[in-house]
C-alpha cells in the first residue's frame, strides 16, 4: 500500500507543480537556516576525545586576590602560575599529567633559498602525547627525562614537517628554532581537535601548534607568552625570571585519573598543597580548587557561545515561521483536491487511509524541502567561510550526521504541518461533494 500511496502523491505533486514547490522552498528555507546555525553548534559542543573525556581533568588553584575573584561569582583562575604548575608536575601525583604554555619561536630551515618563518610552540612535557591520543607519522614523543634534563628536542607536525623536510622520516635531523638546534625525535600526523580543547584560552578552535617542545625551554631560552597573561599583582621584580616567580597566570594544567578514587586523591592533594602554600604567604582566598573533565572544562568556559545558541534558537523561529506558511499552503491545496477526497470516501476508503495517503504526501514534501535545506545549509556554511576566515573552517562542514538529522527535521516538521489540514481532509462529507458534482 505505502507505494501506492506514494504514487499518489508524486501524481498530486506534479498537478500542482507551483504550489507544491512554494511548499518544498518554504522547508528547505527553514531547514536551512536552522541546519547552518544546528551544524555550528554541533561541532562546538562536540565531545572532542569521546573515549576518555570522564579521565582527563583541568586543574584550577584559587591563587588570586583576596578582594575579588579571578572570574564572578567565585571561580578560580582559568590557568595557573609557573611556580604551581612546576610544583604539582614535580609532585607527580596523577597517572598521567602535564603543565603546558603557548608560545612561539622563528623556525629557520636549512635550504639557502628558504626563508625564517613564525610558527606556533606549545610547551608540555611527555605524558602529554599520550593524554590527548596524538598520532605519529614518524618516530615517537620525547622521554620523561628529556622534561628534566632540559634536553633540545621536539616533536613537530606534519606541516611543519612537509615544509622543513620535505615530507621525509626527519627523526633524527637539526631544526634551528629560536636561534637553537633541537633534534627532531617525532613528527605527527594530521591531527585536528575539535575543539581544541587542551587549551581554550588560546582559541577553542585553532590547528594543532607547529611545534612541541619539553616545557621547561620556557625557561631554559626565556620564551615569549602567548594567550592570556593575568596578574593580580605586579611582579616583584624586573625582567623573565621575576615574571615566572609571580603571580600571574599563564599556564595550564591537566591530570588524567582513571577512576573517581584517583580523583578523591588528587583533589586531596590539591588542597593540601595550597594549605602548604598558604602557610609560606601566599594563597590568600579560602579553599576553591576544582577538577573539570573534558566536557565540563568545556561548558565552563562557554566554548559554545551565546551568539551561536541565540542564532540557533532565532532560525528555529524562522523554521517555525516557514512551518505556518506551508501548513496554510496545504490547506489551500487539500480544501482544492475536496472533490477528489469525497469520491474515495464514496467508493469505500476510509478515513485512516485518506489520512495516510496524505500523510505520505507531505513525507514526500518535506525530504524535497530537507534536500533542498542541504544544499542551502552547505552555502550558508560557505559563506560563514568567506566571512571568517580560518577562524571557522573547523566548524563548517556537514557531516552524515547532521545530512540525517537534516532529513529527519524535515520529514518531522513537514508531517506536524500537515496533521492540521490532512484531519480537515479527511473529514470532508462525502455526500456533499457528490451532491456538488
Amino acid at each position: 500500500m505505502f507505494s501506492y500511496y506514494l504514487r499518489l502523491a508524486l501524481k498530486s505533486i506534479r498537478r500542482n507543480p507551483i504550489l507544491s514547490a512554494l511548499m518544498i522552498t518554504a522547508i528547505g528555507l527553514g531547514i536551512g537556516a536552522s541546519m547552518t546555525t544546528i551544524t555550528v553548534n554541533y561541532l562546538m559542543s562536540a565531545n572532542p576525545i569521546p573515549h576518555k573525556s570522564d579521565q582527563l581533568f583541568y586543574v584550577q588553584l584559587d591563587s588570586w586576590s583576596p578582594f575579588e575573584p579571578a572570574n564572578e561569582p567565585n571561580e578560580p583562575p582559568d590557568q595557573m602560575t609557573w611556580t604551581d604548575a612546576t610544583n604539582l608536575m614535580k609532585a607527580k601525583k596523577a597517572f598521567r599529567q602535564t603543565a603546558m604554555a603557548s608560545s612561539g619561536g622563528v623556525v629557520e630551515p636549512q635550504g639557502q633559498d628558504e626563508k625564517p618563518y613564525m610558527a606556533s610552540i606549545r610547551l608540555a612535557f611527555a605524558d602529554f602525547f599520550p593524554m590527548f591520543d596524538a598520532p605519529f607519522l614518524y618516530g615517537s614523543s620525547w622521554q620523561s627525562s628529556a622534561d628534566d634534563n632540559r634536553d633540545y628536542v621536539v616533536v613537530i607536525s606534519k606541516s611543519t614537517n612537509d615544509r622543513v623536510f620535505g615530507g621525509k622520516n626527519s627523526v633524527g635531523e637539526t631544526i634551528r628554532i629560536v636561534g637553537k638546534n633541537f633534534r627532531v625525535i617525532g613528527v605527527l600526523n594530521d591531527w585536528l581537535l575539535v575543539p581544541r580543547f587542551y587549551d581554550v584560552t588560546t582559541g577553542a578552535f585553532g590547528e594543532t601548534e607547529e611545534i612541541f617542545m619539553p616545557f621547561y625551554m620556557k625557561q631554559e631560552l626565556e620564551m615569549t607568552n602567548s594567550g592570556n597573561t593575568n596578574c593580580w599583582k605586579s611582579p616583584e621584580g624586573e625582567g623573565f625570571q621575576a615574571f615566572l616567580q609571580s603571580e600571574c597566570v599563564n599556564f595550564q594544567m591537566w591530570v588524567e585519573l582513571r577512576n573517581d578514587d584517583e580523583k578523591a586523591q588528587y583533589m586531596d592533594f590539591m588542597n593540601n598543597y595550597v594549605n602548604e602554600q598558604k602557610a609560606l604567604g601566599r594563597f590568600p582566598r579560602p579553599l576553591n580548587n576544582r577538577l573539570s573533565n573534558v566536557m565540563e572544562w568545556m561548558e565552563n568556559q562557554e566554548v559554545v557561545a551565546d551568539d551561536a545558541q541565540i542564532m540557533m534558537w532565532v532560525s528555529f523561529m524562522f523554521l517555525l515561521v516557514c512551518l505556518l506558511n506551508t501548513i496554510g499552503l496545504l490547506l489551500s491545496k487539500f480544501s482544492g483536491k475536496a472533490a477528489e477526497i469525497g469520491l474515495r470516501r464514496a467508493v469505500g476508503a476510509s478515513k485512516s487511509d485518506l489520512f495516510i495517503q496524505h500523510t505520505v504526501e507531505t513525507a514526500v514534501i518535506g525530504v524535497a524541502g530537507g534536500i533542498l535545506g542541504l544544499g542551502l545549509a552547505f552555502v550558508g556554511l560557505e559563506g560563514i567561510k568567506t566571512l571568517y576566515g580560518e577562524f571557522v573552517q573547523n566548524l563548517v562542514g556537514l557531516d552524515m550526521t547532521m545530512v540525517a538529522s537534516a532529513i529527519l527535521l524535515a520529514l518531522i516538521s513537514s508531517i506536524l504541518a500537515g496533521v492540521y489540514p490532512t484531519w480537515r481532509a479527511c473529514n470532508i462529507e462525502p455526500a456533499s461533494q457528490l451532491k456538488s458534482q
